[in-house]
Parts: structure tokens; C-alpha cells; sequence
């Protein structure tokens, strides 16, 4: 029986009034689990209004309480990560195993804000000028939103709202709505580590409640996470308004594959990288660059096996290696790439489109698809698939492999394989890209790093999490103090030089 997933806002779950709904399905089954409420301009007014009156007291409590109650809600979460991650499998479709993953890589983001206090200090000169001083801090924004994917519905909210929280600010989540369940086991448990009412709030909704978000006069900042089209349209609306806006867009992610590269270790990181979560990460790898004829076809002797022998099934299914797509619709937008690399000319090697779930004929399942001959020109290498589909494209040199990823439209991730340390440096250097592996197929850089892309993968001035996450959620302010003396000045008309 399908299930009503509410929205939560100043401290309890509540039933949507607009009298819209969407469905939600489990993408294993194909079958509708619930029913998801959609907000209305009206309830997100209503709840900025709530975390706006929250935050007057949030803001003035220590930051050393603020991040005693994140750090309880990080031992809830670790004793109960199998419940979320049982969640977010549902609804999303990932196996457990990875679900869990999301949740313990998430979890790392809230251990780095439970310790934010150190971040939160200010600095002190003494004399800058006679009798002088300066000093500066960092306080709070006021009420920020998230706005977040399918993909982690879990792990993309924690880069987000612990920091933001520690920080003072209050927070409102408007997850996905095609899993939109996690969000509201966040919100429980949260308030059951002693949150107060109103500081966190959860709005289910579609692109009205997100416009609602983007022009509210209350709401200081957005944090976002998506698509690149969408990335662009939320910055651009949230800065138009006077928001402070970090937009996470979308990313095409190369792997060069050097002649010297340890072979075994290179396939088995592209299979994890390419197929993990059937490639809905903005961290896939999605294009393999081998460097000369020789280590192409080396890799490919070893890759084709293994992506044929995949082992797809359900989350529920502890063998499984990969799950089914996230819904009906992208599961044929993945199929609508594969059709597309076949008409431009690329060697469809691996053909999953035909994969079929015994039992589950239903579910949104595809087999794991292997291109070759892939080149710059074609829609699947061009363009973001989101899918079980790995493109190679074969580089003549190392020159040329890194042309092609600086002159791509996206910069998220990248990696090179190679023994050779001057190539991993060079490499490293020159490359046009904000997160970079060495030996590492996804680079995603831990909670007291930040994460980020350059170029079309991200709009705004700021990383996610770690210490730009912090300084994203605060504003800077200087103050610079002079202390009666008995002894006058007289009066000064020219710009104080300090001395």
C-alpha cells in the first residue's frame, strides 16, 4: 500500500495543503510505494517564516552546544545507518551496500562540523594604529536552503546542512522528489538530538516550491546540487535576487589510462567507477582515455569480460553489483544514448539495453553498456548520461588525452593511471579540473577537504563542505576599535591612515 510522504517543518511532520502529489516508486519493481506532497508557494512561505523566527535564537546559542547536538545526531546515525540505508535503497534503487556507503561518506561531513567550533574563530591585531585594534569575525547568514539530487539523497543533504547548522544559520531541505523519504528520517532524528523546533525543515516539492525558495526575501543562501542546465538557472535566479548561491552542475569524467598503468588495477577501478550505482554519480567515470593502440587494446581484452558478467539485481540482493535506473523515464533516456552512439558510428562492444531482471520485469533495469571508437564529436561523449555506459576513446598520446578533458564543457572529476610520478605531477598541474585522482578512479576528497568543480560543474564562488563549507555559511565581519584616553584629537576629515 502506497505510503504519504509529508513535509516537516518546525519540528513536526506535516500534510501537504496544496492538493498536489507526485508519485513514488521502487525502480526494482516498478511498482508506486507512495505518494510525495508538492508545496505550494503558500507552505514555503510558511516555512521560511518558521525557520526565520528559529533562527534568532539558533544564531545566539554557543557554538560549542550547536555542535554537541550534531554530534549526538552522528552517533544516532551510526547506530542506525542500516535503517537509512534501507531507505534510500527503496526508493532509489542502489544496492544496500552502496546505500550504506552514501550514508557512512555523508556521516564524515557531520564528524568534520561537529568539530567546526575551531573553524568558527575570529583574528586579532593589537596596535594596528595608536592605541588601535582590529578584529574580525565570522557569524551566521540567517535561514539557507538546500536543494538536492536523487542520486544521494542522504549523502549530498549532510555536505550541506550540518555545516550551515554549526555555523548558526537555520535550514530548509527541499529534497527530490522521486526519493524524498530519507529526508524525513533526517528531520526525526535530528530533532530527537535535541534540535529545536524550526532550525531544520523539510519541503517536498517540485519546481514551484524551488522558485519559492529562489525568490523568498528571507532565504540568505542556496546550496544545489543537479543538473548543469538546472545548476545554471538556480544561480543565476539566486544571485538575481541577492542570494549568496553555490550551484553543483553536472560532469563528464575521463580516465587516462597509461601505456605504463598497472592493467588489473585500472578495469577494476573503471568498473567501479563506471557501473557503481549504475553511473548515476556526478563522480562516474564515463570516459576511459587509453594512451597509444597497445594499451587500448589491452584494456579492452581485460574490460569487456568484466562488464559482461555484471551482476545486476535488486538492493535487497546482497550479490548484486549494480541496481536498476532511478525511474521509468531515465531508464529510457540511458537506452535513448545508447541508440545515439550506435547511429554516430562508435563499436557498441557491450549492449545492456536488453537486459531483462527475472521477477522483475517490471523494474527499471538495464545491463551494463561498453562503447569503443568513441570520438569528441558524438552526443555520448559530449553530453552527461547518467548511466551504466563507459565511452573509451582512444588518445594517440598523452598530449592529446589531455587536450581533450581541458577542452571539455565540464571540469568535476578526473583521474590518471600510470606508475610514472612525473606524468602523475604534470598531470595534476595542468589539468582543468576540480577534483583530480592519481591512481584514485573517484576522487571525491574527504569531509575536511572541500568538494567541487571547475567549469560547467559549478556556478558560484564556493566548494561544498570542509573549510569552504564555512565560509560559505557565514559572512566576515571587521571591527576596528579605539578606546577613550582622556587625551583629544580633535576632529579628523580625511580617511584614518592608522599610524
Amino acid at each position: 500500500m502506497a505510503s504519504d510522504i509529508v513535509h516537516y517543518v518546525n519540528g513536526q511532520r506535516r500534510a501537504g495543503r496544496s492538493g498536489r502529489t507526485s508519485p513514488v516508486f521502487n525502480p526494482a519493481t516498478g511498482q508506486q510505494t507512495g505518494t510525495v506532497a508538492l508545496a505550494s508557494t503558500a507552505e514555503v512561505d510558511e516555512a521560511v517564516q518558521v525557520a526565520a523566527k528559529a533562527y534568532l535564537k539558533w544564531s545566539e546559542v554557543t557554538p560549542l552546544r550547536r555542535s554537541r547536538i550534531i554530534n549526538r545526531f552522528l552517533q544516532i546515525c551510526e547506530e542506525r545507518s542500516d535503517e537509512l540505508a534501507k531507505v534510500i535503497s527503496a526508493e532509489h534503487g542502489k544496492v544496500f551496500f552502496d546505500a550504506k556507503g552514501e550514508v557512512q561518506r555523508g556521516l564524515e561531513v557531520v564528524e568534520f562540523a561537529a568539530g567546526a567550533p575551531h573553524l568558527l574563530k575570529g583574528d586579532y591585531s593589537e596596535n594596528v594604529g595608536t592605541k588601535v585594534d582590529s578584529y574580525a569575525m565570522r557569524q551566521p547568514l540567517g535561514v539557507v536552503v538546500g536543494i538536492t539530487p536523487f542520486n544521494f539523497p542522504a549523502m549530498v543533504p549532510m555536505w550541506m546542512f550540518p555545516v550551515a547548522l554549526v555555523c548558526g544559520n537555520t535550514f530548509i531541505l527541499k529534497p527530490s522528489e522521486r526519493d524524498p523519504s530519507a529526508a524525513l528520517l533526517i528531520a526525526d532524528w535530528l530533532k530527537e538530538s535535541g534540535l529545536p523546533d524550526g532550525v531544520f525543515n523539510v519541503v517536498q516539492g517540485d519546481k514551484e516550491a524551488v522558485d519559492a525558495l529562489l525568490h523568498h526575501p528571507d532565504v540568505a543562501a542556496v546550496s544545489f546540487v543537479g543538473s548543469t542546465p538546472i545548476a545554471r538557472y538556480i544561480y543565476q535566479t539566486a544571485t538575481h535576487n541577492g542570494k549568496r548561491c553555490q550551484a553543483l552542475g553536472g560532469a563528464k569524467n575521463h580516465m587516462i589510462v597509461m601505456p605504463d598503468a598497472d592493467m588489473d588495477q585500472a578495469v577494476d577501478a573503471l568498473m567501479g567507477a563506471a557501473y557503481g550505482s549504475a553511473g548515476e554519480r556526478c563522480m562516474a567515470i564515463s570516459v576511459a582515455v587509453p594512451v597509444g593502440e597497445g594499451t587500448a587494446n589491452a584494456l579492452m581484452e581485460k574490460l569487456v569480460p568484466k562488464v559482461r558478467s555484471l551482476k545486476i539485481g535488486p538492493g535487497t540482493d546482497n550479490e548484486a553489483e549494480m541496481g536498476p535506473l532511478v525511474t521509468k523515464q531515465h531508464l529510457d533516456k540511458v537506452r535513448g544514448y545508447i541508440d545515439a552512439g550506435v547511429s554516430e558510428g562508435a563499436k557498441l562492444v557491450v549492449d545492456g539495453r536488453d537486459f531483462k531482471m527475472q521477477g522483475y520485469e517490471d523494474g527499471y533495469f538495464i545491463g551494463g553498456s561498453l562503447f569503443d571508437n568513441v570520438t569528441t564529436d558524438m552526443k555520448i561523449y559530449k553530453e552527461e548520461i547518467f548511466g551504466p555506459v563507459l565511452a573509451v576513446v582512444r588518445s594517440p598520446d598523452y598530449e592529446t588525452a589531455a587536450t581533450m578533458i581541458n577542452e571539455h564543457e565540464f571540469g568535476n572529476g578526473t583521474a590518471i593511471f600510470t606508475r610514472n610520478g612525473d606524468a602523475a605531477r604534470e598531470f595534476a598541474h595542468r589539468i582543468k579540473v576540480g577534483m583530480v585522482g592519481i591512481n584514485v578512479p573517484i576522487p571525491i576528497p574527504m569531509a575536511f577537504h572541500s568538494f567541487g568543480g571547475w567549469k560547467a560543474s559549478l556556478f558560484g564562488d564556493h566548494h561544498m563542505h570542509g573549510p569552504e563549507g564555512i565560509r560559505f555559511y557565514t559572512k566576515l565581519k571587521t571591527i576596528t576599535s579605539r578606546w577613550p584616553t582622556g587625551l583629544a584629537a580633535g576632529a579628523e576629515f580625511v580617511i584614518p591612515n592608522m599610524t
